[in-house]
């Protein structure tokens, strides 16, 4: 049997990173930067308040706090102003939240700490405002350049580009970010005996969850899952399938029929059409696994991910090889191509017998009041029973050997982004 580190480096060897394309920022989420965000803007462009209040000279506002001061106001700054106004010695400006700051003015005082006497729809020289707090110089100020300098590199290639990092992307005018390509992924199931149309169940059919499974597991991985339905047991069907398939998409999800026993028409067709690898890994469960190449027809060639048919079996390897690989492809940096794995303490015993194989046992984790990891097995390990794994929200990686007493350490990997 195949070491897990073994099979994965073969996969990984043979995964290259997609072509880079540009992209509108709007629909940029989810995408992996290819080269350096550098500012060309300073983030804010111009000094402007943090707070609504009133813009002072810092040093009209000694003694406030003991004694209010009072100054005469002449006028306000909306946020999108111009704010082509100037604060002298003795006045204040009121001004909202996000507007320029005046000349002259060094300080905020927020609203809280003063009150206005007068007709603010005037202005016409009487009103004034008491100021109850001392503030200090740059006191309620964001600077010119306060978050972002032109010039700085904000994000290095190789960030995922999330909602907040989008945002600043937005910010510093990158309109279009260079990234590289998601992958489409072509997720497929075959076999005669599936049904998803809600049907009634004949005789030998079962219910598809592998794909409904896998599409979501695609997804959420960054890539983009497109769904190629259910292929019957016809050899002719499903090269044709596989072949629209790689022309169309970036890689190929099937599961099933790649056991070293199957006979089965996935194996059979991709054997033929395909540069595969048949895998049988010292892990439980998910021991099959295969994986290769499928050449185009106009040219390069799509990986194809061959998962078991088990449904467990096929989330585990999914996480384990083609998880990973697809976010190599993507253009994820190698330290995040994997979920976090952390160091977690069992709080009942994990049975096993040695047998040369690493057991991957799906767990509940939970953080404890000791401020630690716990993680306790969900009720069954059975490789056909997905119902007991759906709420799992860690897999632990348990060496071959005799298992894990309570209150021992295990690496756990966490189901999280």
């Amino acid at each position: 049997m195949l070491p897990i580190d073994e099979a994965r480096r073969t996969v990984f060897d043979r995964c290259a990173v997609l072509p880079t394309v540009s992209i509108n920022v709007h629909d940029a989420t989810r995408s992996v930067l290819a080269i350096d965000a550098i500012a060309t803007e300073d983030v804010p462009p111009f000094a402007n308040t943090a707070v609504d209040g009133y813009a002072v000279r810092a040093a009209d506002s000694a003694g406030a706090s003991s004694a209010s001061v009072r100054l005469r106001v002449t006028g306000e700054i909306a946020a999108g102003a111009a704010g082509d106004m100037t604060v002298e010695p003795g006045t204040a400006v009121r001004i909202m939240t996000g507007a320029p700051m005046p000349r002259g003015a060094d300080a905020v005082v927020m609203v809280e700490d003063t009150v206005f006497n007068g007709d603010r729809a005037r202005f016409d020289g009487s009103e004034s405002v008491e100021i109850r707090r001392e503030v200090a110089t740059g006191s309620g100020v964001r600077g010119a350049g306060d978050d972002v300098r032109v010039g700085t590199i904000v994000f290095t290639a190789g960030t995922e580009i999330t909602p907040a990092v989008a945002g600043v992307l937005a910010s510093i005018n990158v309109r279009e970010p260079r990234v590289v390509k998601r992958p489409r992924v072509a997720v497929l199931s075959t076999g005669d005996e599936l049904v998803d149309d809600g049907s009634p169940l004949a005789p030998g059919q079962i219910r598809e969850s592998n794909k409904t499974m896998l599409i979501g597991a695609v997804d959420a991985s960054g890539a983009i899952a497109v769904d190629y339905g259910i292929v019957r047991d016809d050899e002719a069907a499903l090269e044709q399938t596989l072949r629209l398939a790689a022309a169309e998409c970036d890689a190929i999800v099937t599961s099933g029929g790649v056991s070293m026993g199957d006979y089965d028409v996935v194996k059979v067709v991709l054997s033929r059409i395909a540069d595969m690898t048949w895998m049988q890994i010292a892990i439980k469960p998910a021991k099959p696994f295969a994986f290769g190449l499928l050449m185009r027809r106009e040219g390069g060639s799509v990986p194809v991910f061959g998962l078991p048919g088990n449904p467990v079996s096929s989330l585990v390897s999914f996480e384990l090889i083609a998880r990973p690989a697809l976010r190599k492809m993507a253009g994820h940096r190698p330290e995040v191509w994997d979920r976090p794995h952390v160091r977690a303490v069992c709080d009942v015993e994990l049975t096993r017998s040695p047998d040369g194989k690493v057991h991957y046992q799906r767990a509940v984790a939970r953080f404890a009041d000791d401020g630690r990891l716990h993680v306790t097995p969900v009720s069954a390990q059975g490789s056909h029973q997905l119902a007991a794994t759906a709420l799992a929200t860690a897999i632990l990686v348990v060496p071959d050997g005799s298992g894990v007493p309570v209150g021992g350490e295990v690496d756990a990997i966490l189901l999280v982004s």
